[in-house]
């Protein structure tokens, strides 16, 4: 039987299915984000085999009532409770102060049936609060956003098996074990440098053993420095900045930009697209994501990849010191 990446090479090169070379294969984020939660699903019923009762804990602390964030809390409470995560959402008026929401935290931390905690962004406060501080101030086995400093210093020095990874760049990696590319000794270049994507994507191809350019806004001649890459990650958030012409042939491609335009076809009078300009890279990459369905689906995949990773810990410790 063929392997994933021998049926998806088969879809667009001559001699293994007929016919000449067609567009990118393009690399769902719907399809793989479903097999992440099904594999997750099990995880949870293992682990009520092993210790009945038990389930993994997932808070989602939210500032204020925008409603962008109401919508994310919304698909984060859904995929939880597909899983099987006992999820709870806490919401603090947009009068908060920085120390009842630290003090929430807090709370949050020192609860063992909890084992996740995110802080929504933006926090939607009506006085100024520090998020960097609120944010340092999960416990790092509980950070499954991943976005502490303990965590990020964690990763940035390749300590991987002891930190929670940020999920969007989690996810991109995930995305790119499905093609079966393999990174250790591909040149990956990366463009954006931002601490949530950016930054930790980076590191992540880099410790996979890539060797990694780092792209951002001071950048000179970023097609140059795209032409060079067999792995991108485009995290810029700027609207189909990169364009097909300047892609290596054949390189993969994965788009985490999130950017509206307008466009009079639409009923909204505008259409989301990505940081990569689709049509023309969709000629020359090998692989490439979609903009929806492509990044976005495995940001929440891997919040619940990492919700259940951390319980995983917890239960085997006490098992352990039974």
């Amino acid at each position: 039987m063929l392997s994933l990446a021998a049926r998806l090479l088969c879809l667009r090169v001559s001699g293994c299915c007929g016919g000449s070379r067609s567009m990118a294969t393009v690399v769902s984020g719907n399809k793989t984000s479903k097999l992440v939660r099904e594999r997750l699903q099990g995880d949870v019923l293992r682990m009520q085999v092993q210790a009945p009762g038990f389930r993994p804990g997932l808070v989602v602390l939210q500032v204020g009532d925008r409603d962008d964030s109401n919508l994310y809390i919304s698909s984060k409470m859904r995929a939880a409770a597909e899983i099987g995560i006992d999820a709870r959402h806490v919401r603090l008026p947009r009068s908060a102060t920085e120390a009842e929401v630290l003090r929430s935290v807090q709370a949050v931390n020192q609860n063992p049936a909890v084992h996740g905690l995110i802080v929504q962004l933006p926090l939607d406060a009506a006085e100024p609060i520090d998020t960097q501080n609120v944010i340092d101030a999960i416990a790092p086995a509980k950070d499954v956003d991943g976005l502490t400093s303990v965590n990020a210093g964690r990763l940035s020095r390749g300590e991987l098996a002891g930190c929670l990874l940020p999920c969007t760049p989690s996810g991109c990696m995930e995305l790119i074990r499905q093609t079966g590319v393999s990174v250790a000794g591909k040149h990956a270049v990366v463009i954006g440098r931002s601490k949530i994507v950016g930054a930790p994507m980076r590191d992540l191809l880099l410790w996979s053993h890539a060797t990694v350019t780092s792209c951002h806004s001071r950048t000179h001649d970023l097609p140059e420095q795209v032409s060079r890459a067999d792995i991108l990650v485009a995290a810029a958030g700027k609207a189909e900045l990169v364009r097909g012409e300047w892609l290596k042939e054949g390189a993969l491609v994965i788009d985490c930009g999130i950017n509206h335009v307008a466009d009079e076809t639409k009923p909204s009078g505008k259409r989301l697209v990505g940081d990569v300009h689709y049509a023309s890279a969709n000629q020359r990459a090998g692989y490439i994501t979609p903009v929806p369905g492509g990044v976005g689906p495995m940001t929440v995949a891997m919040l619940m990849e990492n919700t259940v990773q951390s319980a995983w810990r917890v239960l085997q410790q006490s098992q352990a010191g039974r």
